[in-house]
């Protein structure tokens, strides 16, 4: 099933160039096709993007929330009071309801916890309904919001197919890794507004129609990166906002592969939940990137939603 959803986009006539694209080998179309279909398998698992609804950002010191009307936030799924979530200085809190059914760790929730945020090296995660609920707080910038997941999500049950250009050998590149001084870190404003200083570790530089073109990584020297992007498709054929690419670690020759082929939408294309950083104004490119992942379409039931 997760194959067939994938098929298409995956080789053959270039319709958006007018022209046949060169076949790519067995090889490269097999790995991009695993990769597409392990991208597939994440974006709808339980926990996935997909199962997101509702991002609630906590205004006062102390808020009660539940699915019920009595609630100061009002959760979409859930029991109807669950419980209260306060800040004490710089520690956020959550007190269960008496009663309520709620596991952390498989561990049920019986007395006021600590609610570590997402960027603590061990985040809590609150459980309900039967494990196919999940509670959690994220922090952006001086700001902390609670994340809502659930396993019937409409943007997960509903969707759709993700859609891809045709699989192009000439799109994997190998470019220039440029170290930056240690400590290195580049604004990176999300699609909420809020700005965040994120570790900045080099750039890449790469050559495509006579030109070099130069983006800057993300993340911390001698680990992966990422690349947030934005080119002349981005609104016209791919996600406006624009798209990642996932790097590994630069080899001892300072290369690293770039693949516009696994270029994949943020969280946002699919639900409106989410806080995708969006492209840096020096990762804005004048280059027309047909490959990789297009614009999500949503289906007709999930927008009528």
């Amino acid at each position: 099933m997760i194959a067939a959803m994938l098929l298409a986009g995956c080789g053959g006539k270039d319709e958006d160039r007018g022209h046949t694209a060169p076949k790519p080998d067995a090889g490269f179309v097999r790995d991009n096709q695993l990769w597409r279909e392990q991208r597939l398998t994440e974006l709808l698992a339980v926990d996935g993007w997909t199962s997101l609804v509702g991002l609630h950002w906590l205004e006062l010191k102390a808020h009660y929330i539940g699915s019920g009307s009595t609630s100061g936030i009002r959760l979409a799924v859930g029991p109807p009071r669950m419980g209260m979530v306060s800040r004490e200085g710089e520690a956020l809190w959550f007190t269960p309801e008496p009663g309520v059914s709620l596991q952390v760790d498989g561990v049920p929730v019986k007395g006021r916890i600590r609610f570590h945020s997402d960027d603590a090296a061990e985040p809590t995660l609150i459980q309900f309904d039967d494990g196919k609920g999940t509670l959690s707080l994220i922090h952006r910038g001086s700001r902390y919001a609670l994340r809502v997941k659930h396993a019937d999500a409409p943007a997960r049950a509903g969707f759709g197919h993700l859609d891809y250009w045709a699989q192009d050998p000439g799109w994997r590149i190998t470019a220039r890794f440029v170290p930056h001084d240690a400590g290195k870190s580049l604004p990176i404003v999300d699609i909420t507004g809020t700005t965040t200083q994120q570790a900045n570790a080099g750039a890449v530089e790469f050559e495509r129609d006579g030109r070099t073109w130069r983006l800057e990584a993300l993340g911390e020297p001698g680990r992966p990166l990422q690349i947030i992007f934005a080119d002349r498709t981005s609104g016209r054929g791919s996600y406006a906002a624009g798209r990642y690419i996932d790097l590994e670690v630069p080899d001892a020759d300072s290369q690293v592969v770039i693949d516009f082929n696994r270029a994949y939408n943020p969280p946002c294309a699919f639900t409106p939940f989410a806080t995708c950083p969006l492209p840096p104004p020096e990762n804005r490119m004048d280059l027309l990137v047909e490959a990789g992942e297009k614009a999500y379409v949503k289906p007709k039931q999930e927008t009528a939603g």
